[in-house]
């Protein structure tokens, strides 16, 4: 598909982090043939290349996937990145090089669309069997549960579960993928959170509150507007 140079690249795993990689191949011309997150073996034949995230430059280029194609293919690109798709990185990175470079297939059962359709339907499909099924609990006023997803659906429950429970602070972990989506005072942020046990907590008798506290400052809500 291309004649650049073949590469690794290690970043933070962000989507944010996944762009950056992109601008950083289209400027050094070089092709990521593997996309190593946080805590990935590194054992690989190419040669390693360290991409710091540049939100800026993320930023702009997710803006760009929007004006140079389509708000379909830039949503097909975001939802993909929320995938357990093997290689998701790697499928994803095809397509948008396919799309700068040469042009976007317009036949959707090319295999190059079709692994990234399939994956989002598999999102879609897994976010809509949480909807309604997740059970929370009161801890100290603050609704918990925690639930293990094979994709991160976190983002495809936040807009429901904020409406629904928006008189409500509330927190949904998600174990697999370690990181939670907070909800106080109208305001929302997902984050990474490696390790919730509420059992624990409990039962070491550590008062809830006190972790709500945590969550606040890690949101960046200032803890006195609390309820």
């Amino acid at each position: 598909m291309s004649t650049w140079p073949q590469c690794s690249m290690l970043y933070d795993g962000s989507f944010a982090g996944f762009l950056s990689c992109v601008n950083e191949s289209f400027r050094q011309k070089v092709y990521p043939f593997y996309f190593l997150p946080p805590h990935t073996p590194q054992n690989s034949l190419y040669p390693l290349l360290e991409v710091p995230t540049d939100p800026t430059l993320a930023k702009a280029l997710y803006q760009d996937l929007k004006t140079r194609f389509s708000q379909a293919f830039q949503q097909m690109i975001a939802c993909s990145f929320l995938t357990c798709l093997p290689q998701r990185e790697r499928n994803i990175f095809d397509v948008i090089y396919l799309a700068f470079h040469h042009a976007l297939p317009q036949d959707h059962t090319d295999d190059r669309i079709l692994v990234l359709t399939r994956a989002i339907q598999h999102l879609l499909h897994e976010a809509k069997q949480y909807q309604g099924t997740i059970q929370f609990t009161n801890y100290g006023g603050v609704l918990t549960s925690q639930i293990a997803p094979k994709n991160q659906v976190l983002p495809l429950l936040r807009p429901r579960l904020c409406q629904q429970l928006s008189g409500n602070a509330f927190l949904l972990h998600d174990k697999v993928h370690r990181q939670a989506l907070f909800y106080a005072d109208h305001q929302w942020k997902i984050r990474p959170l490696n390790h919730l046990n509420l059992a624990n907590s409990f039962q070491d008798n550590l008062p809830f509150q006190v972790l709500w506290q945590q969550f606040y400052k890690t949101i960046a809500i200032p803890v006195q507007e609390a309820r």
